[in-house]
């Protein structure tokens, strides 16, 4: 399993219009994209910054989905995202509630 996590710098005030278009633009568009399996995300007190955590069954369907419909969506948050979001990608290690295992790579 993989991860992708957006760190997000959010203009003021923008918290409850950041949280509205989580919920009714990006998780619509997360959930048709294939191998998509969660979405967690988590905002500081104050509302400065953001972390989108997606994760996803393999490595190809996080890149996909990266490719073809994460510029698309940037262009939807660009009214509450104040400069670029930094993107990086993990291998899941460990999951309680996906119940993944760690496993060692030769």
């Amino acid at each position: 399993m993989f991860a992708r996590s957006v760190s997000i710098r959010l203009k003021p005030n923008s918290v409850a219009e950041f949280t509205r278009l989580m919920e009714n633009e990006t998780l619509p568009l997360l959930r048709k994209q294939k191998g998509f399996k969660d979405e967690i995300t988590l905002v500081v007190l104050g509302g400065t910054e953001a972390v989108a955590i997606s994760l996803w069954d393999q490595k190809e369907n996080a890149d996909s989905y990266s490719r073809d419909a994460y510029p698309e969506l940037l262009k939807t948050l660009g009214k509450v995202v104040e400069g670029t979001p930094q993107v990086q990608t993990y291998e899941v290690a460990n999951s309680t509630f996906h119940k993944i295992a760690a496993h060692v790579t030769a």
